[in-house]
């Protein structure tokens, strides 16, 4: 028996107590019984999105919220600036030119991000822009972008800004309103710790007059439906149901955590995997310190001389713990460690454990047990001692 730990960027590990709120018997979408779970979801979203504005949840992948992001806003011919320095800034320009915007990309390389500078004059040089669509985590490369500075900076135009913040809401501070975020888009199999199937997206007044007059084509995800709904406690179409089921238990552990709280745990989590994979020379993906790391996905470069490729398959055929490879033109010359969702001290040691065992396996030579050593001694100096009455064991 191998046991079995998922440690990828998304999908992310569902805690017991989710899985067995998601297995309880069906319930009809069209009943007062669902309409509370609707209505109340809502609210607790609205918390985690910190914003007044409404938290739609749309039965689907994060790139649903992410096309309709295009699709709601914008007609055809409309100037979209998308910053791309990642697979998921490119898939942003892919859904713009398949709808016909006119995308203008500010691209970087892989390991770098977009600053707000580079922003102020895309736009000085592109008046006409009516939406700036930017990564916060980019999970593909490890990095994340300084929203809320170029945020500021989008604020003094008349576009709008949009924020695939998929990997990165409910791991990393986010603060929608305060911030000048006008669209912000989230996905269930990342921090928010349930199976993939729902997406999240929440729009600013600003944006949803654009809405008006945007005339791209949209059926199912039809946001101006779908907030009709909401306000009758529905949905637009059949839900996920035991995904929304599962969906407010999570909200209810992530708010009782705290976020403030969440937000910390995710940012020792991922210091800690920062400093350990330096102990066996290993280097991060990310342009430090140029760039700014995420608190959910850690990058890695795969060293000179080994096959990169190999990794992840050993990680979790030999070892049992699933991490994510590169993709595209970076797929074997990266590997990236997720931590994000239900996640603690516990699982850094689980996961570079399993990755000094399969790195000895492709000849890579270390001192066997540094970095579990290196994340054990970040453990005890920048973990709190949670505060629970310890027992001795019964009989």
């Amino acid at each position: 028996m191998i046991k079995k730990f998922l440690c990828a960027p998304g999908p992310t590990a569902v805690p017991a107590e989710i899985l067995s709120e998601m297995s309880k018997p069906l319930m009809h979408h069209r009943t007062p019984q669902f309409s509370n779970v609707v209505a109340e979801n809502a609210a607790l979203l609205k918390q985690v999105f910190q914003t007044k504005n409404t938290v739609l949840t749309l039965t689907s992948s994060g790139t649903g919220a992410m096309e309709a992001s295009v699709t709601n806003f914008l007609s055809k011919g409309d100037k979209m600036l998308v910053l791309s320095a990642g697979k998921f800034g490119e898939r942003f320009s892919e859904i713009g030119k398949a709808y016909g915007a006119n995308v203008v990309e500010i691209k970087a390389d892989y390991s770098k991000d977009i600053k707000a500078s580079e922003v102020e004059k895309a736009l000085k040089e592109n008046p006409d822009t009516k939406a700036v669509y930017s990564e916060y985590s980019e999970t593909s490369t490890g990095v994340a972008f300084d929203i809320k500075n170029i945020a500021s900076v989008v604020k003094k135009t008349e576009a709008i800004f949009v924020v695939d913040g998929i990997t990165a809401i409910g791991a990393m501070e986010f603060k929608m309103d305060e911030w000048g975020i006008d669209i912000a888009i989230a996905g269930a199999q990342k921090s928010f710790m349930i199976p993939p199937g729902l997406a999240f997206i929440s729009f600013s007044e600003k944006a949803e007059k654009m809405m008006k007059s945007a005339n791209m084509p949209r059926f199912y995800f039809d946001l101006a439906k779908e907030k009709k709904n909401l306000e009758k406690n529905t949905t637009a179409w059949t839900p996920a149901i035991t995904l929304f089921m599962g969906l407010n238990y999570a909200l209810k552990m992530m708010l009782e955590e705290g976020l403030d709280n969440v937000v910390q745990r995710h940012f020792r989590v991922g210091e800690a995997f920062r400093n350990s994979i330096k102990s066996i020379g290993l280097s991060l993906f990310a342009d430090i310190p140029n760039v700014q790391p995420s608190d959910a996905v850690t990058a890695v470069k795969v060293p000179e001389g080994i096959d990169g490729a190999k990794l992840p398959g050993l990680m979790r055929d030999r070892y049992g713990v699933t991490i994510a490879g590169g993709q595209g033109s970076m797929k074997g010359k990266i590997f990236r460690l997720g931590h994000l969702g239900y996640v603690d001290k516990s699982d850094i040691v689980v996961e570079l454990q399993a990755m000094e065992l399969a790195f000895k396996e492709l000849g890579y030579k270390f001192e066997l047990g540094a970095s579990v050593a290196a994340a054990q001694k970040y453990i005890l100096e920048k973990f709190p001692i949670p505060n629970v009455e310890l027992s001795e064991a019964g009989d």
